[in-house]
């Protein structure tokens, strides 16, 4: 790892076949890692779509691979080899020249070209750690981490044939990768009637869905109020939907938009595509009717529906939408008030807007450290302590006042026996470490922001602890001890995979050993 600041390099791609997001979500991701002090660069190749505008306005350096010379006709087992644009060999080489003297901790890739052959050569040649932003699970993954914020009942099993024992899995909509204007929207308030719609299709929509959206909504469903389309310069119907939308009154296209927050949130019913967009508009609990436009689609649509997060349609290969079935859905839901509401409701309640913050604390647990903690800690470690999954495997489970809590941890600072950390990653607490000591013991107790656990950071901040025990030689700590209760699965991994061991009902690490 990079002695002074963390680096991390994003690998991603936009063109007409695979359109944006993947880059639009990289983007995501580095503004989080850019709040805990990360350095970012962003790696993509010229494929005919100008990305690098998009990463100035996002604050994120980016270097620009080389256009294909000629088409690219792909014989590879990866099913989507031809994304790359080139051979995936010459790929891998060029994003290690284009990386060997940032000197990366990590390369993030995103994109479905690539397999664990580009992996293990970018890993081999920067010597660091690789993870891959999927969700086809459809090729070989040689990577540290895996993040797939798409729905499945067990992502594990899913890709089980593709990773390693050893690869760290973030997946679910508890990941996704929003931009950092989500982590404190205010989710639409749903009224009984539609007094707008908006319609966003993604940032390519080849398939031209904006266009029957908007004839649907106007000539099927009779809409007259508002509409307004989000759409971007690679739309290559662009001007044909312009050309449409001048035939009713109050309805715009407006292009390239910095952030699509406040257009999920100011419009009544949305109509997408299901791309990444669709986790945007859930965290914004926007009533949705999502359309089909690309094949790793087929399988999230339908699950969000049986959650009632999106109305859908029903898609079969080789049909395509018509304005009249698409007005139909439309009608439906502008008539439908309470139904809009369930929709809304459901669809917030997979996304939370934090998803981004997430995934950088993973890539960048290493680098937490630990703080002495202060008095005006307790109160926002309060609600930590007493959430019912700390308090699950806690000791004294009770849930304490605040003026309770207050107290204790004012105990805690005044007295010698105990010595009291907060856990911290660039500006953001995310735990609590307390040491008792007794001799030459020093009991061990951690607890985690309950948004932020399932990422190594309760590794990390053992690790911390272990580091501040060996290089602090007042007081005097020879081992440190844990009390595990015996339905703590989790904490006993986290202790196991540090070096603590069972001894006689506990968890013991020698200081020196």
């Amino acid at each position: 790892m990079n002695a002074t600041t963390l680096r991390i390099a994003l690998r991603a791609d936009a063109s007409t076949l695979c359109g944006t997001g993947h880059v639009r979500r990289c983007l995501s991701l580095a503004a989080a890692l850019r709040e805990i002090g990360a350095e970012v660069r962003l790696v993509t190749r010229r494929l005919g779509l100008d990305m690098s505008a998009m990463a100035c306005m996002a604050g994120v350096d980016s270097h620009l691979l080389s256009a294909p010379t000629s088409t690219f006709a792909s014989h590879d087992k990866v099913p989507h080899a031809t994304w790359a644009g080139v051979d995936w060999r010459q790929d891998a080489a060029q994003t290690t020249d284009a990386l060997l003297a940032w000197e990366p901790d990590c390369v993030v890739v995103d994109h479905y070209a690539f397999d664990a052959r580009w992996h293990r050569h970018v890993a081999d040649q920067l010597g660091a750690r690789i993870a891959a932003i999927d969700d086809l699970a459809d090729r070989s993954l040689e990577v540290q981490y895996l993040i797939d914020h798409n729905l499945s009942r067990d992502h594990h099993e899913k890709y089980r044939t593709w990773i390693g024992p050893h690869t760290t899995v973030l997946g679910g909509p508890r990941f996704a990768l929003l931009g950092p204007s989500y982590s404190t929207l205010q989710p639409l308030r749903v009224d009984d009637t539609v007094n707008s719609i908006g319609i966003f299709m993604g940032g390519v929509d080849a398939a031209n869905l904006s266009t029957l959206a908007l004839q649907a909504c106007r000539e099927y469903a009779g809409f007259t109020g508002p509409i307004e389309i989000a759409a971007t310069p690679a739309y290559p119907h662009l001007a044909f939907l312009a050309g449409l939308a001048c035939r009713w009154p109050d309805t715009t296209v407006v292009c390239d938009l910095p952030d699509l927050s406040g257009f999920f949130t100011r419009h009544d019913l949305q109509i997408g595509a299901g791309g990444g967009a669709t986790w945007e508009r859930c965290c914004a609990g926007a009533p949705t009717l999502t359309l089909t436009a690309a094949a790793n689609q087929r399988a999230v649509i339908p699950a969000l529906a049986d959650l009632g997060a999106v109305a859908t349609l029903e898609y079969k290969d080789g049909e395509e939408y018509s304005p009249e079935v698409i007005g139909l859905a439309v009608s439906a839901l502008l008539n439908h008030p309470a139904r809009r509401r369930n929709l809304a409701r459901c669809a917030r309640a997979l996304v939370d807007g934090l998803g981004a913050r997430r995934v950088a604390f993973a890539l960048a647990a290493g680098s937490l450290k630990l703080r002495r903690a202060l008095p005006s800690d307790a109160v926002r470690t309060f609600a930590w302590r007493n959430h019912p999954s700390t308090r699950r495997f806690s000791r004294d489970s009770r849930e304490l006042t605040l003026e309770e809590h207050r107290n204790w941890w004012q105990s805690m600072l005044a007295d010698r026996q105990h010595v009291l950390f907060v856990a911290d990653l660039g500006p953001y607490d995310v735990g609590v470490l307390r040491l008792d000591l007794d001799g030459e013991d020093a009991e061990i107790s951690v607890y985690l922001d309950p948004a932020f656990t399932g990422l190594g950071l309760g590794q990390a901040m053992l690790r911390a602890a272990q580091r501040w025990a060996r290089d602090n030689p007042t007081p005097a700590i020879k081992r440190l001890v844990a009390h595990i209760l015996p339905s703590n699965a989790v904490s006993r991994k986290a202790f196991t995979s540090v070096g603590f061991e069972p001894t006689e009902g506990y968890w013991i690490w020698n200081v020196v050993a």
